[in-house]
C-alpha cells in the first residue's frame, strides 16, 4: 500500500511539473500596433439572462476596436421573457434558438453560425466582462499569424468577492486555465473555454461543427478545439495575453457549483484527446492517493511521516502551479492552504458522481 502511494502521487508531481514547464514555454503576447482589419462576429447564447446581458453588451461598446467590424449575435435559448436590445454602435441581432440535439448550447452556436457572414467568429458567455483591447490582441495575433492560425483559445477567471466559496472557485478555475495554457505548452493541448474561444467559419464547417458528439449537453469548446487538433493541429494556437483575458462571474452557492463542476467532469471519459484522459484520471488519482493516505494514518496503516512527505510533495507543485497561473491572471492566492484541503474530497466527489449522476443547468436537468 505504501509502495502504491507513493508511484500515484510521483505520477502526479511529475505531471504538474510538466504542465508547470509548459505553461512557461508559452510566450506572452501583448502586441496592439497593427491597424484592425479583422471583421468578428460574437455569438452569446444566453437563457434568462436580462440583468447581465447589458453589462456584457457595455463591455463590447468600450471595446478598443471599429464598431464597423463587430458583429454580435445574441442567441435566445428559451428565455422566459425576451430581450430587448437598446441602441449600440455596433450590429446587433438576437435570433432563436434551434433545437436539434440534446445540446442547447450547441444548438445556439450552430443557429447562430447559419446566420454569420464574417470568417471569423468569437463565442462568449452573457455573464462575461471584455478586456477593451480584447479584439484588437486577437486581430494583431491573427495578422502576425496569417495563414497559420484557424482556432485560437483565450484565458477566463473570476470577478471574485472575498468570500471563501468565491475564492475557492477562482482556485480551481486557475489550476484548470493552468492546465489549459501547460497542455498547449507541451504541444498537448486538450481543453479551453467557451467564455473566450475564437475560430474560423471555415474550420468550423471543415470539422462539421458538433457531429458526433452533440449527443453530450456540455463541451461546445473542448469537443470542437479536440476535434481541430486532430485535423489541423498546427492551426490550433493559445493566445496568452492579459489583453485577452475574459472575466466570468462565479456562482454564488455550493449546489450550482458542485452541479456545474459535474458537468465539466462529465466530459472527460468522452475525450478524443488520449492525454487529456490520461490527466484527468492523474489528477483524480492525485487527490484520491492523498485523501487515503490521511484516511490510513487514522487507521494507523501508514506512518505519519509518509502522510507529511505526500502533503508537501502534493501541495508545493500544486502552489507553484496556481501561482504561476494566477500572477498570469492577475488574481490572488487568498484561502490557498484551506482550499487545497477541501478541494481533494470535493473534485473527487464530483469525478465520482460524473460517472452515474445528473445535474442541473440552466434551470434543466441532465442525465449523465
Amino acid at each position: 500500500m505504501m509502495l502504491f502511494l507513493i508511484i500515484i502521487s510521483s505520477i502526479y508531481f511529475f505531471v504538474i511539473g510538466f504542465l508547470i514547464l509548459g505553461f512557461s514555454k508559452i510566450k506572452n503576447f501583448e502586441s496592439i500596433d497593427l491597424q484592425p482589419k479583422t471583421q468578428f462576429s460574437i455569438i452569446v447564447p444566453f437563457r434568462n439572462e436580462a440583468e447581465n446581458l447589458p453589462i456584457l453588451l457595455d463591455s463590447f461598446s468600450k471595446l478598443n476596436y471599429p464598431m464597423e467590424l463587430i458583429n454580435v449575435i445574441l442567441v435566445d435559448d428559451e428565455s422566459k421573457e425576451k430581450f430587448k436590445v437598446q441602441s449600440l454602435k455596433f450590429k446587433v441581432r438576437i435570433i432563436d434558438n434551434t433545437r436539434l440535439t440534446n445540446s442547447p448550447k450547441k444548438d445556439a452556436i450552430v443557429s447562430a453560425m447559419n446566420v454569420v457572414n464574417t470568417d471569423w467568429v468569437i463565442t462568449t458567455d452573457a455573464d462575461c466582462l471584455v478586456n477593451a483591447n480584447w479584439l484588437l490582441t486577437i486581430d494583431n495575433y491573427i495578422q502576425s499569424h496569417e495563414h497559420e492560425v484557424a482556432m485560437i483559445a483565450g484565458a477566463v477567471t473570476y470577478d471574485c468577492s472575498n468570500s471563501f466559496l468565491h475564492q475557492f472557485q477562482q482556485l480551481d478555475l486557475a489550476s484548470l486555465q493552468g492546465a489549459t495554457i501547460g497542455s498547449f505548452g507541451i504541444r498537448k493541448g486538450f481543453m479551453c473555454n467557451g467564455a473566450n474561444l475564437a475560430y474560423t467559419k471555415t474550420l468550423f464547417q471543415e470539422l462539421n461543427g458538433f457531429d458526433g458528439n452533440d449527443n453530450i449537453a456540455s463541451g461546445d469548446d473542448v469537443f470542437l478545439l479536440q476535434k481541430a487538433i486532430l485535423r489541423f493541429r498546427e492551426q490550433v494556437h493559445y493566445l496568452k495575453s492579459k489583453n485577452n483575458i475574459v472575466t466570468s462571474k462565479p456562482l454564488n452557492d455550493w449546489k450550482s457549483l458542485f452541479y456545474q463542476r459535474v458537468r465539466w467532469a462529465s466530459k472527460t471519459t468522452s475525450y478524443q484527446s488520449s492525454f487529456g484522459k490520461f490527466l484527468g484520471v492523474a489528477v483524480l488519482m492525485g487527490n484520491l492517493c492523498w485523501i487515503l493516505a490521511v484516511g490510513f494514518w487514522i487507521f494507523r496503516i501508514i506512518p505519519i511521516e509518509l502522510v507529511i512527505i505526500l502533503s508537501l510533495l502534493k501541495f508545493t507543485v500544486d502552489a507553484l502551479f496556481i501561482f504561476k497561473t494566477n500572477t498570469f491572471l492577475g488574481q490572488k492566492n487568498r484561502y490557498l492552504i484551506l482550499s487545497s484541503l477541501l478541494y481533494p474530497f470535493f473534485s473527487v466527489c464530483v469525478a465520482f458522481y460524473s460517472l452515474f449522476g445528473k445535474y442541473e443547468w440552466k434551470g434543466r436537468k441532465f442525465r449523465l
